[in-house]
């Protein structure tokens, strides 16, 4: 199969019907050591390199996006780039592949890149991210906090304390740390995105920890939405549902399931990273200026609140 197998070529202005705009993947079972690699998944996800067409949107925006090497991302990394923005995104170490790829991707785009290795575990890599991204980049207005720890396991007497302590420091206690670095610099006018998942509303049992952030990330979420409207910041999520990422085949799923992961969705298949990005877009826009603490579900049609 090759690499472009799953990849839309088409613009992703494109009228097409959603049901067959990408194919029902049926992944074979495969497994990789977490974080995963996009560059090593059955069938690679699609980004948006060969689809996504900017309008000018963030000219001139700069942004920070963690978890921008792979998945959804890297779709945002690639789409902001594409709508003029300069973008620092952060990766972990073992991930430079991928995150090669993407700075090479935004490069070509015309635009400025600035990868930065790290483990969100770290407190102090949060914050550390920002300052290197605010005296690379110039400044900042965009904080994507995407980043996430997503291992799925059968029982709660099996899920380890470790496990559930590594979840909460990169997916939620990492936001909280990054965005409180990135406040002093972010004026009125500047966003911050958080993503969430369809899973704070539909909990699979055996992803506990994880639906646990993703919950505290829509709280934390509202709640600082209300904090910074009066400076003229604003705060907003997006929520996927199953997405075809490197989180999938690095334990993120049973193995077993892979081959019908996303299959029961509304419109019968998982969704790809770059379908993710024009929301991310939206919300990092001007046009989005009355939208404050709002979820924008990106999910196939699974119903949520």
């Amino acid at each position: 199969m090759s690499d472009d197998a799953h990849t839309t070529t088409a613009d992703q202005l494109v009228f097409q019907s959603p049901v067959d705009r990408y194919p029902a993947i049926e992944p074979p079972e495969q497994h990789q050591p977490e974080p995963g690699l996009d560059a090593e998944m059955t069938p690679m996800a699609d980004l948006g390199e060969h689809s996504y067409r900017g309008t000018g949107r963030l000219e001139g925006r700069k942004a920070l996006v963690t978890g921008g090497d792979s998945g959804i991302g890297a779709a945002v990394v690639i789409a902001y780039a594409r709508e003029g923005a300069d973008v620092a995104f952060t990766y972990l170490p073992a991930e430079e592949e991928d995150a090669q790829k993407v700075a090479r991707i935004v490069t070509e785009s015309g635009r400025r890149c600035v990868p930065i290795a790290g483990d969100l575990v770290d407190p102090a890599f949060g914050p550390e991210a920002v300052e290197r991204a605010v005296a690379e980049l110039g400044g900042l207005d965009i904080l994507v906090n995407n980043a996430g720890k997503q291992i799925a396991v059968e029982s709660l007497t099996d899920l380890t304390d470790q496990q559930v302590e590594e979840t909460f420091q990169v997916n939620i206690l990492a936001m909280f740390r990054t965005t409180r670095a990135a406040l002093p610099h972010l004026a009125a006018g500047s966003t911050i995105i958080n993503t969430t998942s369809v899973v704070a509303y539909q909990p699979p049992p055996v992803l506990l920890d994880y639906a646990a952030t993703k919950a505290a990330i829509n709280n934390f979420s509202k709640g600082l939405a209300e904090q910074l409207a009066p400076q003229g910041i604003r705060v907003n999520t997006v929520a996927p549902g199953p997405i075809w990422t490197p989180l999938q085949p690095s334990d993120g799923q049973p193995t077993e399931a892979l081959p019908e992961f996303g299959q029961s969705t509304a419109l019968g298949r998982a969704g790809q990273p770059t379908e993710l990005a024009p929301a991310y877009v939206f919300l990092a826009s001007p046009e989005s200026s009355y939208v404050v603490g709002a979820t924008i579900h990106v999910n196939g049609g699974m119903p949520t609140p």
